[in-house]
Formats: C-alpha cells, sequence, structure tokens
C-alpha cells in the first residue's frame, strides 16, 4: 500500500510540474508576451549601441585632441610668441604715433583713376 500511494504523490507531482511548465511556455508564446518581449530586447539593444556611440565619439575626441597637439608641435604653434615688433618697424610705429605730420599720404603715390594713361 506504502509503494502504491508512493508512485502515486510521485505521478501527481509529476503532472503538476509537467502542467506548470506547459502553463508558463504557453503564456510565453501569447501575442503580447511575444510584443513585450521583443520591445524589451530592442531597448537592450537600442542602450547597447547607444553606449557604444557614446564611447566611440568620447575615442574620437580624444585622439582628434591628440592629433591636434602633435600637429601644432610640427607647425610650432606651440611656441613662445614673441610679442615685440622688430627694431625698425617698432620705430616707426612709435614715431607715427608720436608725430601726425610723418604720415605717409597714399593718395599721392597712386592715382585710382582708371581714365589716366599709363
Amino acid at each position: 500500500m506504502f509503494r502504491r500511494t508512493f508512485w502515486f504523490g510521485t505521478g501527481v507531482a509529476a503532472g503538476v510540474w509537467a502542467t506548470t511548465k506547459v502553463n508558463r511556455k504557453l503564456k510565453q508564446l501569447t501575442p503580447e508576451s511575444l510584443a513585450a518581449t521583443a520591445a524589451n530586447k530592442a531597448l537592450d539593444a537600442g542602450t547597447r549601441f547607444k553606449d557604444r556611440a557614446v564611447g566611440f565619439a568620447l575615442d574620437v575626441r580624444e585622439n582628434m585632441a591628440q592629433r591636434e597637439a602633435e600637429l601644432d608641435d610640427a607647425l610650432g604653434l606651440n611656441a613662445p610668441v614673441d610679442r615685440e615688433l622688430p627694431e625698425p618697424r617698432r620705430y616707426n610705429a612709435i614715431e607715427n604715433r608720436n608725430n601726425p605730420k610723418s604720415v605717409v599720404d597714399v593718395r599721392a603715390t597712386y592715382s585710382y583713376n582708371r581714365n589716366e594713361d599709363h
């Protein structure tokens, strides 16, 4: 008798377990559940794509700054700038500023009249 009760209980448990598994699988295969699963996977894929795109943009920005620094070094743009004018130009600029009569009249040296014979 004990043997029959054991096997009856085992069969009931196996039936409950199988019924539960089948019902879960059927619920997963309903159109609403399939749509929700697809939406969740699309959101996950979009999030991964966004993270990769942001990472790529940061890498590009970092490498762009590095390359720009290399080009600045190659062209000498990072070299210290001498703010002082060369000696003759500096002297003329100071002289012209202090003595307005020494300004050269450009109109006297070049005529803008196109009707003149050259």
